[in-house]
């Protein structure tokens, strides 16, 4: 009956009434952008790139450029907008000054910190990103090996742009290899704000990747012409930044990143290098469980563990048939690799010791098992914590 109503009322309205109706919902359609950028006005910041200068900073914005509207031709290329100014926010109103563009960080996907930046605290340089609500606080960032400026001005071998090319060294096949370690913008300020104050992320390396013309591999090609001919890079994030209370205090070279992995338990289809009889031997890492933990039991005491399923991968000299068909890891392969592992994390755990980087998050899990601990050991718990290495490599059944 109710329905009947309703019906009949819709059918009493007139005809004008809807033909006017329509008409506003589509002036207002038509019209409203709802909130969609405007491409002709914005310039899509993809990178920011930070160098620290005597009186402010040194913003390298790297803006997306669409390279054309056909297939062989379409695709993302990118300018780069070098501002200056006394705070990052100046220098992003300095890139609206002079070319017009409003930039906007919501596709930014990587910051790169230069080399001197990180010499004091980053976060006056990352406040900015904090407090952008527009801004992903899941992008990565990463320290470059001299300036940012020089690194994202890169020309890339491999990408369309530099953004694309360094965010490829952070894929999961990559990570999970051990090669790199990647840091998102959250975690490395929950860190700085926690009671660890520490941190890490990627330090990114460029190398020239010379052409077929200059005898190299092939692999790369020159832009340009003449003298004016520019190399193209490519990028490798094999070492790892540490950091406490905001500033750069060590550098884990690619061995002691490759073990930093196993202890973070994100090590899967990695090659872990020993050796038999004097003769290199890769095996492929397959299951990998490692820890650090801390046993606050009375005084505070740290356990480092790693458990590696290993498989034999790779030998460095020529091997018997019957060899290749039992694809066996002896236990002379297995007790190598426990030394090498037990080293590399032993360096790892020192680094992590005497730089001051609490990398294992230690002052953390002593927080939260007991305040009045944490209150007592948190000025000397990384230099005086006992520790103890719990390493084992076995083979996959």
């Amino acid at each position: 009956m109710k329905q009947n109503k309703f019906i009949r009322f819709i059918k009493s309205i007139p005809t004008k009434i809807w033909v006017v109706l329509g008409a506003v919902v589509a002036i207002f359609f038509f019209l409203n952008d709802f909130d969609l950028v405007d491409i002709q006005k914005t310039a899509i910041i993809l990178a920011a790139g930070i160098d620290r200068k005597e009186d402010g900073y040194t913003l390298t914005a790297q803006i997306a450029v669409p390279k054309g509207v056909d297939r062989t031709t379409g695709g993302t290329s990118s300018v780069n907008f070098i501002a200056e100014g006394e705070t990052i926010a100046d220098c992003v109103s300095d890139i609206y000054c002079k070319t017009g563009w409003v930039p906007k960080f919501v596709f930014c996907n990587l910051i790169v910190l230069g080399e001197d930046t990180v010499k004091e605290n980053v976060f006056d340089a990352l406040d900015f990103f904090l407090r952008n609500e527009y801004m992903s606080d899941g992008c990565y960032v990463a320290m470059s090996e001299g300036s940012a400026e020089d690194l994202l001005t890169s020309t890339s071998a491999i990408a369309d742009t530099t953004s694309q090319a360094i965010a490829k060294l952070f894929s999961d096949a990559n990570v999970n290899s051990g090669k790199t370690m990647k840091m998102s913008l959250r975690e490395f300020a929950i860190g700085y704000h926690g009671v660890t104050k520490s941190g890490y992320m990627p330090f990114i390396r460029q190398h020239e990747q010379e052409s077929s013309e200059n005898g190299g591999g092939g692999g790369g090609q020159q832009q340009g012409g003449g003298s004016g001919q520019e190399e193209e890079k490519i990028y490798c994030a094999e070492r790892t930044a540490l950091f406490y209370e905001g500033r750069q205090v060590a550098l884990l070279d690619p061995e002691e990143t490759f073990a930093f992995s196993m202890l973070e338990g994100k090590l899967f289809n990695g090659y872990l290098l020993t050796e038999e009889k004097g003769k290199p031997v890769s095996l492929t890492v397959l299951d990998d469980k490692g820890s650090v933990s801390l046993d606050t039991k009375g005084a505070p005491k740290v356990t480092v563990k790693v458990d590696l399923t290993v498989r034999l991968y790779n030998r460095s000299i020529p091997a018997e048939m019957e060899d290749v068909a039992r694809n066996e890891v002896t236990d002379e392969l297995k007790e190598n690799a426990k030394k090498y592992v037990e080293e590399l994390t032993q360096r790892v755990f020192e680094k992590s010791r005497e730089s001051g980087c609490d990398l294992f998050k230690l002052n953390q899990s002593l927080y939260r098992s007991s305040v009045k601990k944490y209150d007592e050991w948190k000025d000397t718990l990384l230099s005086v914590v006992p520790t103890t290495y719990e390493i084992t490599i076995k083979t996959a059944k």
